[in-house]
């Protein structure tokens, strides 16, 4: 109980709100910590920081900022459902006011992983214990460089009554790989993919490193050859360990039990199925019709620009899965068409209209297809043991977008036969034709077919120029849409936050 009311004290104080008119003493954070008599678990309160990081997996979170406002997610409103006033329609279109609550949902959260993470910092951790506790949050830290451009920070032991000063844009991105290059010695080498490792640290350092041209100018990135080098450096440290290699069956990556199968996955989210879990359940019921089996929300679909990079015998695109096809008749992948029960059955919707999912969608729906627009997708196999808590543990990080960070880094160095060999060897596993040349344009595509709807679209298409193209129920966007709106509320509370361009 003591370790739960100093969590939340921390969390009460990260969340930067004025303090000054009811405590008029300076306060630390060291000090807030002696005033519980401090002798914390650590580990309980790094395995709390752990499940911070679970907010990743929701529907309507950082997952949500970076999808929908890309080319793989679109929200149709379908008559009354998923209206919510508007606050997914305005993501996918590039229209979003700067107090829309899904970013400031999002901007607050991952703030409490920041501080919390800091807090763990404060009392007597071993070096493992720190070097997880630095991992996460400069895991977190990224994710709002990545959005906001900013990260409101505070050192161990600093005062929580003055408001946290802001790191900004390059100065961040340095911090952050700093960090990860400090605390790396000092992670397990091996160990469970869900906690932070040798091998995360790395592929952390290689994200801040292949974006941190676009995080310095989204506008016009620059891509630094030493910044390339770096990324191609710490890709076959991965490599040439062994201890990967792309899996067999590609959704076997995202299964109930990827935790044992997987070939591919570098740091996961953990979760224990029927006992507990962050939502990763979400990723399949947000998307799947009210009479399918299980009965989904409905919601959300991809647009015609992802469905069609695909070669309809590509097996990411759509395959049958045992365990999930055969107990329901849903395919994983992407679904287009007439949808089966599992005795080969034609499914309705609600209307009694067949429900076939056309790839042809709208953000505001209406009339008799307004429930079987959009093609669905099922990026991890339904768990149908744990109907709430799914067993699947959530994918941060995998081999094959080490590989494809690799080409990509090669490519911009003015490598691309190497580049293209390893693509290659990608879509070779895959059972896809091999490309005979490599360029931005179709290795952007290859990312969007092998991560598709796992977190990284909003991010890719900012570095290769394509953030602010037009799409499917969007025009072309204004470059303040490279960055996302400070909520007011923190603006509020922080005189060290100022807003960004264009809100």
């Amino acid at each position: 109980m003591r370790n739960l009311l100093i969590l939340g004290l921390v969390l009460l104080f990260a969340a930067c709100t004025d303090l000054e008119e009811t405590l008029n003493e300076d306060l630390t954070e060291a000090e807030a910590n002696e005033f519980f008599n401090e002798s914390a678990d650590v580990s309980s309160l790094l395995q709390s920081a752990y499940f911070g990081l679970r907010g990743f997996q929701s529907q309507e979170f950082f997952w949500a900022l970076q999808e929908h406002t890309s080319d793989e997610v679109i929200p149709p409103t379908r008559g009354p459902d998923w209206d919510d006033n508007g606050v997914w329609r305005v993501l996918h279109d590039h229209t979003w006011p700067a107090d829309n609550i899904r970013f400031e949902d999002t901007f607050n959260q991952l703030l409490q992983n920041v501080f919390a993470t800091t807090n763990i910092l404060t009392f007597n951790v071993n070096a493992q214990q720190a070097a997880e506790a630095r991992f996460i949050r400069a895991f977190t830290m990224l994710a709002l460089v990545d959005g906001w451009g900013k990260v409101p920070f505070r050192e161990p032991g600093d005062n929580l009554l003055e408001a946290p000063r802001v790191l900004t844009g390059a100065e961040a991105v340095e911090f952050i790989i700093s960090e990860v290059e400090d605390v790396l010695p000092n992670l397990p080498a091996d160990g469970p993919a869900f906690r932070a490792n040798q091998d995360a640290a790395r592929v952390l350092l290689m994200k801040a490193y292949l974006n941190k041209g676009a995080f310095a100018n989204r506008e016009n990135p620059v891509f630094d050859q030493t910044d390339m080098n770096q990324v191609i450096s710490l890709a076959d440290e991965i490599i040439n360990s062994g201890k990967y290699s792309l899996a067999e069956n590609y959704f076997d990556n995202f299964a109930p039990n990827n935790d044992a199968i997987s070939t591919e996955n570098i740091f996961t989210g953990e979760n224990q199925g029927g006992a507990n879990s962050g939502n990763v359940r979400s990723r399949w019921m947000c998307t799947l019709h009210y009479n399918q089996n299980p009965s989904g929300w409905n919601g959300f679909a991809t647009i015609a620009d992802l469905y069609n990079k695909f070669d309809q015998d590509d097996p990411r695109l759509n395959s049958s899965y045992p365990g999930v096809t055969d107990v329901s008749g849903i395919r994983v992948g992407l679904l287009e068409g007439q949808q089966f029960d599992a005795d080969g059955n034609p499914l309705e919707d609600r209307r009694g209209n067949p429900l076939d999912f056309s790839v042809d969608v709208a953000l505001t729906e209406t009339g008799n297809n307004l429930e079987v627009t959009g093609v669905r997708v099922v990026k991890y196999p339904i768990d149908y043991s744990n109907t709430e808590n799914a067993d699947n543990d959530y994918v941060f990080y995998r081999y094959a977008d080490v590989l494809l960070m690799k080409a990509e880094a090669q490519l911009r160095n003015g490598n691309a036969g190497e580049a293209l060999t390893i693509v290659n060897d990608i879509r070779t596993q895959r059972g896809v034709e091999a490309f005979t040349e490599l360029t931005e344009d179709n290795l952007l595509d290859e990312r969007a077919r092998e991560l598709y709807w796992e977190g990284h679209r909003r991010q890719d298409l900012i570095r290769f120029g394509k953030f602010l193209d037009p799409w499917t129920a969007k025009q072309a966007s204004g470059p303040e849409r490279l960055l996302f709106p400070i909520p007011p509320t923190a603006l509020a509370v922080n005189p060290n936050l100022s807003q960004n361009p264009g809100y």
